[in-house]
């Protein structure tokens, strides 16, 4: 409801400014019908339409600032992070997650999570660099060894 308040708002006066512009800026072409003739491509025009474009860019640009710095959704917790990733097709991919103190490796397909393993121990430390597919191997292999 106020968005249709605000755009009707809106569209009112403009049609309002235009009018008032027309009247002032505006010469008679054949006073006996009385209709106005205004040139298109004025310099007031040109200015009008580029200052438009700067704020349309301008809204766009605090929009997306807006959205970037305040996309954080409530409840979301810090201590759930993904670790490392490795995609093992086009659209299928094993992903190692921290969930508090232990790590998850999930197995991810398009609509569906499976638990493939659970770690108390982390495979990784949570912003460690390292080579994920060859430690991940080398997990697998302490888990078949148990």
């Amino acid at each position: 409801m106020v968005w249709r308040s605000l755009v009707f708002l809106i569209f009112s006066l403009q049609s309002s400014w235009l009018f008032a512009e027309t009247v002032s800026g505006a010469v008679a072409a054949n006073p006996s019908t009385g209709l106005v003739y205004k040139e298109p491509f004025n310099s007031g025009a040109i200015s009008q339409l580029a200052l438009g474009l700067i704020v349309v860019i301008g809204l766009i640009f605090t929009l997306a600032w807006l959205l970037r710095r305040y996309s954080g959704l409530p409840g979301q917790n810090k201590s759930l992070q993904i670790v490392a990733a490795l995609p093992l097709s086009a659209r299928e991919k094993v992903v190692l997650v921290q969930a508090g103190e232990q790590q998850l490796l999930l197995g991810v397909a398009p609509g569906r999570v499976n638990l493939l393993a659970s770690y108390d121990n982390p495979l990784i430390e949570v912003g460690q660099k390292g080579d994920f597919a060859v430690k991940l191997q080398q997990a697998l292999s302490r888990v078949k060894q148990e």
